[in-house]
């Protein structure tokens, strides 16, 4: 029966070194369990050939974003962003990602990193595409750069949403909808209780492989079949089959990446 799932992986670095002893047999693992599509973000310039070479191998399967992640916003942050504009000017992608703000490692480049957020903002406008948001212990200061640039042809995914409902409503009032991942599944997760307030055609199922793999493997490298645990989870939650929620957020995926 799983295998007539059409699940949607919609954020997973499947290039991530922690794959390189058996990327394909893991790529295999999420097909075999109705996972066939995956959306890869771009974290900076050093990814992106490995990318082009899974799509090349996966072109059913993978498709790519493009963008610099936030705490790769270093002092050469704009020789990054000038390598971002070059591959869009290049080729197709479907979402400018991930950007966003992240200030749980270190605040040093602030400045830099909300100025970089918000200039791919605004080449996602330039090219009709979706974002795909990271957000890490910064809110406040990613609403605010969404704030500065709301409008109808802002929208995407909030990746890994972690807030809470008031903070879900704002971001789906901004036009997001909100990935949903291992992060459920989590004890001390919280979304939990409150997803079931949210509309499904809100949601959008992720894994962030090889990270925050959730229940029973938390702590573990995540991988994209796990995307079929995140369904079964929601599932429990909106008390639906698995099979609605996988054809519910897939459709969700298509209505933001366009394909």
């Amino acid at each position: 029966m799983d295998t007539l799932l059409q699940l949607t992986d919609t954020h997973t670095h499947l290039y991530s070194e922690e794959f390189d002893a058996d990327r394909d047999a893991m790529i295999q693992r999420a097909i075999n369990v109705g996972v066939s599509r995956f959306f890869l973000p771009s974290i900076d310039s050093s990814c992106t050939q490995k990318m082009y070479d899974l799509e090349k191998q996966y072109p059913d399967n993978i498709f790519l974003m493009m963008g610099l992640h936030p705490t790769y916003v270093k002092e050469n942050y704009k020789e990054e962003l000038a390598n971002v504009e070059k591959q869009l000017a290049s080729r197709k992608f479907y979402a400018i990602g991930e950007i966003g703000i992240d200030l749980y490692w270190d605040k040093t480049y602030l400045k830099e990193q909300q100025e970089a957020f918000q200039y791919q903002i605004q080449l996602a406008k330039k090219y009709q595409l979706a974002i795909n948001i990271h957000c890490r212990d910064a809110f406040d200061e990613v609403f605010e750069v969404l704030e500065q640039e709301r409008a109808t042809d802002l929208f995407g995914i909030f990746h890994c949403f972690t807030g809470d409902f008031n903070q879900a409503k704002k971001a789906i009032d901004l036009n997001m909808k909100l990935g949903i991942g291992g992060v459920a599944t989590f004890k001390n997760g919280k979304i939990d209780q409150f997803l079931n307030e949210i509309d499904l055609q809100h949601i959008v199922l992720e894994t962030d492989a090889p990270y925050l793999a959730p229940v029973p493997h938390r702590g573990k490298r995540n991988e994209s079949s796990y995307t079929l645990l995140v369904a079964q989870k929601l599932a429990e939650i909106y008390q639906l089959s698995v099979a609605e929620i996988a054809t519910i957020t897939t459709a969700n995926s298509k209505a933001i990446f366009g394909i």
